[in-house]
């Protein structure tokens, strides 16, 4: 399994200026080695801010993003986090 197929197609790669940053090209600070808001398995209620180019609403927790697979914008969802990356999670919606 390559990485695209991994993790719904998204990059952990560090993005912005010399490779850092965070997520949209250097906005917003990366969380490092800082403890990550959520973790596999969690499930939390979260407001979908936008959708990515793939088609995943985008929501934040705390300022970490969080894809939501299938949610749309304006959307609130409970949502069960199934990988956390360095940048960002991936969840799936349960409600």
């Amino acid at each position: 399994m390559d990485q695209e197929e991994g993790n719904g197609g998204y990059s952990d790669e560090g993005r912005g200026r010399r490779g850092r940053g965070g997520f949209g090209g250097g906005f917003g600070g990366g969380f490092g080695g800082a403890p990550k808001p959520v973790k596999v398995g969690d499930e939390v209620e979260l407001k979908v801010e936008a959708v990515a180019s793939k088609g995943d609403g985008i929501a934040k927790k705390d300022g970490f993003v969080i894809f939501i697979k299938g949610a749309k914008e304006g959307e609130t969802v409970k949502a069960r986090i199934s990988e956390v990356k360095e940048r960002f999670a991936i969840g799936e919606i349960i409600s």
